[in-house]
């Protein structure tokens, strides 16, 4: 086994994915780097109509391209109401290039007038570990509440200021980035990729 530090790319240039995949991976016996920091990244598609499909072709695609390790995050909002809408289109719910207030506004442009006990959701999240031979581990990560009538606070990031978390009583938005990092869909996926990739760099 070589004690060399293996570098580690995350498949994504999203800001907000970015600082909370840092944060969850601090610690961990790697360096960690993401497209936004190679000088050439690979152009990333999402064409699959699963988180799981698209983090495996995204996960593949950086591996591939760097020669390095890389972790995919395909994640999304599910509503029931809307037949599991936005779903895998979460970050293009509103159209290409649209901010996180152009999202958030066409949820609850689709949701106005949806009572209550009807506005649950859950955010999914799904993680996979890829290298250049292929993938080599997936998690995944939920986390369930409900969809407010108005966005509230102002952290994190995408549809976070109208998830409600019920245990907390507040939006994301609202969640302090540690409280966050403890209880979301990315976090408890996170949990258990850290859990296992001591095992897995063990055995590369």
């Amino acid at each position: 086994m070589s004690t060399e530090q293996r570098t580690l790319v995350l498949a994504t240039r999203n800001p907000g994915k970015v600082r909370e995949l840092r944060e969850l991976l601090a610690g961990l016996p790697v360096k960690v780097t993401h497209l936004g920091e190679l000088a050439e990244p690979p152009e990333l598609t999402e064409t699959h109509d699963s988180f799981a499909g698209n983090a495996r072709e995204k996960a593949l695609t950086v591996a591939r391209a760097t020669g390095a390790l890389a972790l995919a995050d395909d994640s999304g909002l599910v509503v029931e109401t809307l037949g599991g809408a936005p779903g895998v289109l979460s970050s293009r719910f509103a159209g290409e290039g649209s901010t996180d207030a152009d999202l958030v506004a066409k949820l609850l442009c689709e949701m106005a007038g949806i009572p209550d006990p009807q506005r649950t959701a859950e955010f999914v999240c799904v993680l996979v570990l890829a290298g250049a031979e292929g993938v080599i581990g997936q998690w995944e990560g939920r986390a369930v509440g409900r969809i407010t009538t108005g966005p509230a606070g102002s952290r994190g990031f995408g549809y976070d200021p109208v998830f409600l978390y019920p245990p907390a009583g507040v939006t994301f938005a609202q969640m302090p980035a540690k409280e966050k990092n403890r209880v979301s869909h990315r976090a408890r996926a996170l949990e258990q990729f850290r859990r296992d990739l001591p095992e897995i760099l063990a055995h590369l």
